[in-house]
């Protein structure tokens, strides 16, 4: 794969949204991504990530809910360009529900790319596709509370039940960083034992099937509807397969636009990014400032 920053020009890595103004992109590849999209809005795909990207990021994530001007700003936006797209490790359900996303006027543009892609909701019908889920999980989950006894992780780490994959969180305990990292062998090895792959996030270990990714998800979805340029924001390492589709799909002809809903906790995420913003509040002033520039 082949970076989509260019060698002859410096990266700015923190360009800032502000104003109400689109943001202007750090790399030649970002600016004629934005190009390609105001050019032909009926034709661009619009993705991004749920938690950490339009919802904040809080200690308990059954509470996440998309920050409050996001579905006004969607809504708006949503009817101008081909498609808007959550793409999110969450099951659709729970991600249409925090998100308020369902019964909205305007939304019928929007679906919900839930368990990275496995599922599929459309806020047009209302309804959730899926194939069945993989017998690993269910294994995992039994054997999970057992190995958390056993770690030494200390009080404070759990367990989120997401349908298709578990997620183990550390952020509540005493020292979160040493509970992630005394986490990570074992829970590797008790995915590996059931054909599944563990996904390292903020502060939390997601055990899932493999080929599952949102980079899987967001070409196939794009292709599906004939993006002819995509922008992807999100937040976090399991955001990086979806940077690298957007990488191949602007190497294949289809330009795209890198966004990183700004943190200081994944920096992998902000120094690939075309354009960083200030977290959920700056991914929701830059869409409106799009749906402000299509009118």
């Amino acid at each position: 794969m082949g970076s989509h920053t260019d060698s002859t020009e410096p990266k700015d890595t923190d360009t800032r949204d502000g104003g109400g103004d689109l943001p202007v992109p750090g790399t030649r590849a970002g600016r004629e991504g934005l190009d390609a999209l105001l050019a032909r809005p009926g034709e661009a795909l619009i993705a991004f990530d749920f938690d950490g990207t339009i919802a904040p990021i809080v200690a308990d994530p059954e509470q996440a809910r998309a920050h409050p001007d996001a579905v006004p700003v969607l809504a708006a936006l949503a009817p101008k360009v081909a498609s808007v797209a959550v793409v999110t490790g969450r099951p659709a359900e729970v991600a249409v529900r925090n998100g308020g996303f369902a019964g909205v006027a305007g939304l019928e543009h929007l679906v919900v790319l839930g368990h990275y892609g496995a599922e599929r909701w459309e806020a047009a019908t209302g309804t959730v596709t899926a194939p069945a889920p993989h017998p690993g999980v269910a294994a995992v989950r039994a054997e999970l509370p057992g190995l958390l006894d056993r770690s030494g992780a200390g009080q404070g780490t759990w367990v989120e039940e997401k349908g298709r994959a578990v997620a183990v969180h550390t952020r509540r305990a005493d020292d979160p960083q040493a509970a992630f990292e005394a986490l990570r062998g074992p829970l590797a090895d008790l995915a590996g034992r059931h054909g599944l792959i563990v996904e390292p996030g903020r502060m939390v270990l997601e055990l899932r099937p493999p080929g599952m990714d949102k980079g899987v998800a967001l070409t196939e979805y794009a292709r599906d509807i004939g993006a002819a340029s995509v922008l992807y924001a999100g937040d976090d390492l399991g955001d990086l397969p979806a940077f690298t589709a957007v990488d191949e799909l602007r190497a294949a002809g289809t330009p795209g636009l890198l966004v990183c809903s700004g943190s200081d906790e994944v920096t992998e995420v902000r120094d690939r990014a075309d354009v960083v913003v200030d977290g959920p509040a700056g991914v929701v002033r830059l869409l409106r400032a799009l749906a402000d520039r299509l009118d």
